[in-house]
């Protein structure tokens, strides 16, 4: 197992990810890379003890409560990418209140994506309460197209639970400051291949995908 790996399915069980939900994952993060593979039957054997759960490697790790490690090599907030119109604010410098779920309105977001890529569904999470919404995107997941479909979603919910977004490094991002400024909704970035980092809602998709028809 290469450390990139290793980290990959670490990350995703300091989330409390299912052992399924990682190996499904690892898949659509690295779809061209045939090292980044594990079933879920090897990361069981790898990782927990026996059949109640207990893990073996990361038994003293996630005792001690300690933070999961950010990444500082690329993409410092105020940096843009050659996708990115707009520079980024990354997942680090969201408020402490923000990071330990103290109080609502900050959300996770991200798309599911429909047959051949075409179709899609924008999901959010609320960080606290965990309420999901859901918008679609029937013909197409273009940035116009997303935008379009979030401000529809922020402007159907009281203004009062909108404080901020965090997301991935989708392309459908690219021009996120004209959504806050339209929505006063400021949007957050996490880093390049590391769905741990919002993780409510990659196990809500996880949980979505299996009721939500491939079409």
């Amino acid at each position: 197992m290469c450390r990139r790996l290793y980290d990959y399915v670490v990350g995703g069980l300091w989330a409390q990810w299912s052992p399924e939900q990682i190996s499904n994952r690892i898949r659509l993060d690295y779809p061209d890379d045939q090292k980044m593979r594990m079933s879920h039957e090897t990361i069981y054997d790898a990782f927990y003890l026996d059949a109640k759960g207990r893990l073996k490697d990361l038994d003293l790790q996630l005792s001690t409560g300690r933070k999961k490690r950010r990444h500082r090599g690329c993409c410092r907030s105020g940096q843009s990418t050659d996708r990115f119109v707009d520079a980024m604010t990354m997942i680090d410098d969201r408020p402490h209140d923000v990071e330990e779920r103290l109080v609502p309105g900050h959300w996770e977001g991200d798309l599911i994506l429909g047959k051949n890529n075409q179709s899609a569904v924008v999901t959010l999470v609320e960080r606290v309460s965990r309420f999901v919404v859901l918008g679609h995107l029937p013909s197409n997941h273009t940035l116009a197209e997303v935008t379009r479909v979030l401000k529809d979603i922020v402007g159907r919910i009281d203004q009062s639970m909108w404080s901020s977004i965090t997301w991935d490094q989708g392309s459908e991002m690219a021009v996120h400051k004209r959504f806050s400024m339209t929505t006063n909704v400021l949007v957050y970035f996490c880093y390049p291949a590391s769905p741990w980092e919002w993780g409510t809602n990659e196990n809500t998709n996880g949980r979505l995908r299996r009721n939500l028809p491939k079409s």
